[in-house]
C-alpha cells in the first residue's frame, strides 16, 4: 500500500518546525527516524496531511559528556549511540541497548528521539531512560521546558508531550557502576517479549543503590521503585535477588499478544529480571 498524500517539509532550525506545527495543528506531525511513522501511513493507519522531517534541523544531533553528564541529541542515531567512545565509557549500557534494536539497517536511521518520544511500549529506549532518570527537553510555542521520563509515559502512544512540542534533547547523570540491558524475543529485530535494565553502585561488597526498569510488559515503561529498594544495603545475594524479582513482577501488568499469554510473560519478565540483576552485580 501507498500513504494518502502530503505535504512534505524539511525545516533547518526548531523555531521554523514550532511554527510549521503551530500553522497546521492536528494535521501536523514531525517525523525522526520514520521507521514507526511512514509504515502507519503506508498501511493507511495514520494520514498525516502536513508531515515535518526533523533530519535537517540543526542542533538536535550530538553527544556531549561533562564530567558525569550526558547530554544527547534528539535525532542522534542508535549507530551513533553505539560508536561513541566517550559514551561506551561512561554509560556502556546505552550501547548494550542500541544493539538490541532492529537491524543494522534500522539503527542507521533510528534515533533515540524516535525511541522514546511517541510512547510505544515496545521501544527499548524509554524503560533505559526511565532506569536511568533521565530528563526529556521539550520546546513548543511556549517556550522549553524539561519532563523526567518517569512521569513522561502516560498509557500506550500518550505522554506528556503535548502535539505542538518536539523532544530536543535528553540528559542524565552516569556514576558507573554495574550494568545490564537483558532482552528476550521472538526473533532477531524484533519488540521485546520482556525486558529490563539494571544499573547499581557496590560500596565495600554491598548495594549501594540500585535502579530497574523494564520494557513492554505494561501499556508504559515500568520503574519499579520497590525493586531497587529489594537490593539496596544487600550484598545481592540469592534472598535478596529473588525480594527484587518478585517486587518488580508485582509492578508490571503485561497483556497477552502474539509473544504469548499473561502467565507465560510473567515467567519470562522473572528470568529476565533476574539475569539482569545478576549480571549488573558481576559487572560492579
Amino acid at each position: 500500500m501507498v500513504p494518502a498524500s502530503f505535504e512534505y517539509y524539511r525545516p533547518t532550525d526548531v523555531s521554523s518546525v514550532i511554527a510549521l506545527i503551530t500553522q497546521h495543528g492536528d494535521d501536523a506531525r514531525v517525523m525522526a527516524g520514520g521507521h514507526s511513522l511512514i509504515p502507519m501511513m503506508k498501511l493507511r493507519m495514520a494520514e498525516i496531511p502536513h508531515l515535518i522531517d526533523l533530519q535537517d534541523v540543526a542542533g538536535l544531533t550530538g553527544i556531549t559528556i561533562d564530567g558525569f553528564t550526558v547530554r544527547i541529541g534528539a535525532m542522534t542515531t542508535q549507530t551513533e549511540l553505539i560508536d561513541h567512545p566517550g559514551l561506551r565509557q561512561t554509560a556502556p549500557i546505552l550501547r548494550e541497548a542500541a544493539l538490541q534494536i532492529a537491524d543494522p539497517q534500522v539503527r542507521c536511521m533510528g534515533t533515540i528521539g524516535g525511541n522514546v518520544a511517541n510512547g510505544d511500549p515496545g521501544n527499548d529506549m524509554p524503560g533505559l531512560m526511565q532506569c536511568l532518570n533521565a530528563q526529556f527537553t521539550l520546546i513548543g510555542p511556549d517556550g522549553e521546558r524539561t519532563v523526567a521520563a518517569r512521569d513522561y509515559y502516560e498509557a500506550a502512544y500518550f505522554t506528556a508531550r503535548s502535539e505542538e512540542e518536539v523532544l530536543t534533547s535528553i540528559h542524565f547523570s552516569a556514576r558507573g557502576g554495574g550494568y545490564c540491558y537483558e532482552k528476550q524475543k521472538r526473533k532477531i529485530g524484533d519488540y521485546a517479549t520482556a525486558a529490563c535494565a539494571v544499573t547499581l553502585y557496590k560500596e565495600e561488597g554491598l548495594c549501594a543503590g540500585a535502579s530497574i526498569a523494564m520494557t513492554n510488559l505494561s501499556d508504559v515503561p515500568v520503574w519499579s521503585k520497590a525493586a531497587g529498594l529489594a537490593l539496596d544495603g544487600t550484598s545481592v545475594d540469592a534472598n535478596a535477588v529473588k525480594s527484587a524479582v518478585e517486587a518488580a513482577v508485582a509492578d508490571i501488568d503485561p497483556s497477552e499478544d502474539n509473544r504469548g499469554p499473561v502467565d507465560f510473560k510473567v515467567y519470562v519478565a522473572g528470568v529476565i529480571i533476574k539475569r539482569a540483576i545478576e549480571s549488573a552485580w558481576s559487572r560492579a
